[in-house]
């Protein structure tokens, strides 16, 4: 019995399966946490390409999008989800489409014109640009929609896609990639932009 486990103590075959097997799993999460990573850059690089294309594109006068949709924002939404299909498997995206009057309005409230009290917020009487013409003042001077002529579009894109590998099981990150890509263009000058009024209320 002591001869065997002399032996045994002496042998060193499969030491290297061993040695490979320890080193196996954090190898693995390595190579699928890089491939992970490095599809995650692309699909954002195609969805943000995808966006800034078709928003050029929409700024035109009665844009050619070659995608169906009663509206110009829906043929947008529809051109849009087409070109990052190519990469995002059933994802699923949220679009928004607001215009504004000009850059320096874009994530702003209206602009405030007197200010009685000198406060430096809107109180009732005093007079604002009523940028988006629903007779209030409002934190938010954006609309709805494209616009029209010379107005700037801002558009949202939010994407979510289940994760290629299933990484989130090992380290603390979620089960879907969240994709989020923005761009603000400015439409085509092809008519008269509409100059918001001045109102008191």
């Amino acid at each position: 019995m002591t001869r065997l486990a002399r032996l045994l103590r002496r042998d060193e075959r499969g030491a290297a399966i061993v040695e490979f097997a320890l080193v196996l799993v954090p190898l693995l999460l390595f190579l699928f946490g890089g491939l992970d990573l490095g599809y995650q850059a692309y699909l954002r690089s195609v969805v943000q390409g995808a966006l800034n294309d078709v928003s050029r594109t929409g700024s035109l006068e009665g844009p050619q999008l070659n995608c169906t949709g009663a509206t110009v924002e829906e043929q947008i939404q529809c051109a849009i989800k087409a070109r990052s299909n190519v990469v995002a498997r059933n994802a699923t995206y949220t679009i928004t489409t607001k215009n504004f009057y000009d850059f320096s309005t874009v994530g702003r409230s209206e602009k405030l014109v007197t200010d009685y009290n000198g406060n430096g917020q809107y109180d009732t009487g005093d007079c604002f640009v009523d940028l988006n013409g629903n007779g209030a003042f409002d934190t938010s001077a954006g609309r709805s929609g494209v616009g029209g002529a010379d107005d700037v579009v801002f558009y949202t894109v939010k994407l979510s896609m289940p994760r290629l590998f299933p990484i989130h099981k090992f380290i603390n990150t979620t089960s879907n990639y969240e994709i989020n890509a923005t761009a603000a263009v400015r439409n085509q000058p092809y008519s008269t932009q509409q100059v918001p009024p001045t109102i008191c209320v």
